[in-house]
């Protein structure tokens, strides 16, 4: 096995607190946790070009949905690993489709070979393995408001090594919005590799129609973007990328020639005049992606609908949450967004999703430049995408039970904290944290609130830093009142996002213009609702944390 011992240059800001959650009653189990064997020629990847599908999918009954992994891996023709999670079947990472107050329960074997330690045991109590290796894996169920207890969604303490087997129970709150989320290994130091590996899938919480009448009946596409090493390791300058891109593990190739503009993107087939839902993850572990639909060059409508994994407007109304239209919309690591686009008109001689470049001297020490994600192909006829899960249910009535993250922000503010940035520029990748007040630290102080909602307002101090910052908030949501790139001196109005949302804010600090992303997976302590205050040097997050460790 290779391993790259990378460090992602973001600040994880993890919080802890505790809080009443309502999970489904009955407790779910399954009596089969035998070992899942290995599955023949594991792994498979689709040639650049190819016509894009959705991924295939797995759906609950009854309100359960047992799935049997086998976690896998193989070598590519240039050396590179790939990972997978594979059914009996020979479904690759399949969608895993629920419904609110369902239960998920996973088994999972790590068929992949044995490896040495790599750290010391990790302390008790322990879930699985404590001992970690360079072959250990766990899953995190990205974006889910679940329980983080042993055998659920806990990711601190869950250790699966070569040839264990460990079953999951994870319940779906009854609340738990509708909309996309994603799983992953999460052990750390491992995650990166993992996930590039290609180890990662779509969670779909059904029922976003209740929601969101305006995707009633449309046909969704389910698109999964992924990053890996670029073969040969080139020199990341002008269109060569510092981590190549996949959607749906259709690998989009990138030129070798820093001034060429030749990349190879999938076909996507659409019908002419029609509407269709696209669910976009970024589940790339380093590449940022600032999506745009365009027709000839020319940037096309977006209509948001959800954005990590939560309705636009539908927490704080009676009726079904409003639309949101942009041109473009940036995609943090780990971010989710979903929208409505059209097809293009015959006119149109190329129309294609693309990402929108982000030099290094914005994501902090990665080339991403811009690039195509997709070509789109207009096609009469009957295509073979109209299966099981790829049409959106029929509206009925509005969903009066999703209500997970309504009152948060008209909660009272508890405590105010100024959180500065720094980092470490002596290390290669720069090491990025923060700082309260003036001693350095990784962590923000847990929340022990003594009722609920708690809201607290940060303010970030100068930035200390000399580049730019992506900041993931690990366990927190933010509902956000700005929905675009504000700069401090920009004059246009802002627009509220009251469901969670992934926010940036563009600011110009004391050495020089710098860009903070705050983003919202959610993987399990809090939920945040954010109001933005921007000044030339700071803003202010106000959030409220409503559910954490079981």
């Amino acid at each position: 096995m290779r391993f790259q011992s990378r460090i992602v240059a973001s600040v994880g800001l993890m919080l802890v607190s505790v809080a009443a959650v309502s999970f489904a009653q009955d407790v779910k189990t399954d009596d089969d946790i035998s070992p899942v064997l290995p599955v023949a020629n594991p792994c498979p990847r689709f040639s650049a070009g190819s016509v894009v599908h959705n991924p295939p999918a797995l759906f609950s009954s009854n309100g359960v949905l047992q799935v049997r992994f086998s976690y896998q891996h193989r070598f590519d023709s240039d050396g590179t690993e790939l990972l997978c999670f594979m059914t009996p079947g020979g479904l690759e990472d399949p969608t895993l489709h629920v419904k609110p107050g369902d239960h998920l329960i996973i088994t999972v074997t790590n068929n992949t070979p044995s490896t040495p330690a790599f750290m010391p045991p990790l302390n008790p109590p322990n879930c699985g393995n404590p001992q970690p290796t360079r072959s250990s894996i766990n899953i995190h169920y990205h974006g889910t408001n679940t329980s983080p207890a042993c055998h659920q969604d806990n990711v601190i303490k869950t250790v699966i090594n070569s040839g264990e087997t460990f079953q999951y129970n994870l319940a779906f709150p009854l609340d738990e919005p509708s909309g996309l989320y994603w799983y992953h290994p999460h052990i750390h130091m491992l995650a990166e590799y993992e996930t590039q590996a290609g180890a990662t899938g779509a969670i779909i919480v059904e029922g976003i129609e209740r929601q969101q009448p305006a995707v009633s009946g449309l046909r969704q596409r389910v698109f999964v973007v992924r990053d890996q090493l670029v073969p040969g390791n080139p020199a990341p300058i002008g269109n060569i990328p510092s981590f190549d891109l996949t959607l749906n593990y259709i690998p989009i190739t990138s030129p070798t020639d820093p001034n060429s503009n030749i990349f190879v993107p999938p076909l996507l087939r659409m019908q002419p005049g029609t509407r269709e839902f696209w669910r976009v993850a970024n589940s790339a572990a380093d590449t940022i992606l600032d999506i745009q639909y365009v027709f000839d060059g020319v940037p096309q409508t977006m209509h948001l609908v959800a954005v990590d994994g939560v309705p636009l407007n539908s927490q704080d109304s009676t009726g079904p949450g409003s639309l949101i239209d942009v041109t473009h919309f940036t995609l943090p690591n780990a971010s989710r967004v979903e929208f409505i686009v059209s097809a293009p008109p015959s006119s149109v001689q190329l129309a294609q999703l693309i990402t929108m470049g982000i030099a290094s001297v914005a994501s902090g020490i990665y080339n991403d430049p811009r690039r195509p994600l997709l070509t789109v192909q207009l096609t009469v006829g009957n295509e073979d995408d109209n299966g099981q899960g790829n049409m959106v249910g029929t509206f009925s009535a509005v969903s009066t039970t999703q209500k997970r993250f309504a009152g948060l922000g008209s909660a009272p503010v508890a405590v105010k904290r100024t959180v500065f940035f720094n980092e470490n520029v002596n290390e290669n990748p720069p090491q990025f944290f923060t700082c309260k007040g003036s001693r350095s630290t990784y962590s923000i102080p847990m929340l022990r609130p003594t009722s609920w909602p708690r809201k607290e307002r940060w303010k970030s101090g100068p930035s200390r830093t000399v580049r730019s910052k992506i900041t993931h908030f690990t366990s927190i949501r933010f509902t956000s009142w700005w929905n675009r790139r504000t700069t401090s001196n920009s004059t246009a109005p802002t627009r509220r996002l009251p469901s969670t949302a992934s926010t940036w804010i563009r600011s110009k600090f004391h050495s020089g213009t710098r860009t903070l992303t705050m983003h919202s997976p959610a993987s399990r302590s809090a939920s945040i609702s954010a109001g933005m205050t921007l000044a030339i040097s700071s803003f202010i997050a106000t959030f409220s944390a409503t559910r954490t460790w079981a």
